[in-house]
């Protein structure tokens, strides 16, 4: 086998669409197996099937794909995900805490339960992630773990009182499970994304998206894929004297 992630053994949530789907995919084509977790089961095991029957992947996508439902806000939920990479493939060496959701208002109008959801779906389910993950690390002696922020979680951004602070609080969990579990050879890093392409960001309107687009100093929008390679560099042995680092993948916003 050849990739950077051969042989070892994966979890991506929120891996149905998106930012999620493209590190799968990069993982599978450097040899890693991968359970694609996402609320929507159906979704990701359409997911799964797809990736594995691409004429077009490369040889080193030996691995297996399984497409998993996944409620990251539900303790036995992601137990069920990483159990399902240990009993699947054998172990568990990377773990990629990704989904999200937003539920954007001004602060005079975000509802409580707004807040909630974001703060629950973010930051609790990455600390889930990463308390499930790490219990299997921690016995097997290594282990990568990266969690995804973002931009908004360092600068903050209007009308997103609730997504900011969660993003905010996932740097600051990274940072404390890193020095937690370093002893044990298990390393925690984390991602600041800024603007990408997705679903979630071409809903906005024109003009804002090109707004912001204008202020970054590579004058445009990130692809998916580049911000999985930062996240195959952290669960690779490329990067394996970083652990509570946060890397930018946002063309130069905010440096």
């Amino acid at each position: 086998m050849s990739g950077l992630v051969a042989g070892d053994a994966a979890v991506v949530t929120g891996a149905a669409n998106g930012i999620g789907l493209e590190i799968a995919r990069l993982f599978y084509s450097h040899g890693a197996s991968v359970v694609l977790a996402d609320i929507d089961g159906e979704k990701a095991a359409a997911a799964a099937t797809a990736l594995a029957a691409d004429p077009n992947k490369p040889s080193a996508a030996v691995g297996r794909l399984v497409g998993v439902a996944c409620n990251v806000t539900d303790e036995a939920s992601v137990q069920a995900a990483v159990d399902t990479a240990v009993s699947e493939f054998g172990s568990l060496d990377v773990y990629v805490n990704n989904a999200g959701i937003t539920r954007d208002a001004s602060l005079r109008n975000l509802r409580p339960e707004d807040f909630d959801a974001v703060i629950n779906v973010h930051l609790k389910g990455t600390w889930l992630g990463v308390r499930a993950a790490s219990a299997v690390m921690r016995g097997a002696g290594s282990g990568s773990i990266i969690n995804m922020s973002s931009l908004s979680g360092k600068s903050g951004n209007p009308g997103q009182t609730n997504y900011s602070a969660a993003k905010a609080g996932i740097i600051g969990l990274t940072k404390s499970a890193a020095k937690e579990l370093a002893h044990k050879g298990v390393r925690v890093n984390a991602i600041q994304p800024g603007l990408i392409r997705t679903a979630m960001t071409e809903a906005m309107a024109p003009e804002v998206f090109a707004e912001r687009e204008s202020a970054i100093p590579m004058k445009r929008a990130g692809e998916p894929a580049e911000v999985a390679g930062a996240a195959l560099f952290l669960a690779s042995s490329l990067s394996s004297y970083m652990t509570g680092a946060v890397l930018e993948v946002g063309g130069g916003r905010l440096m």
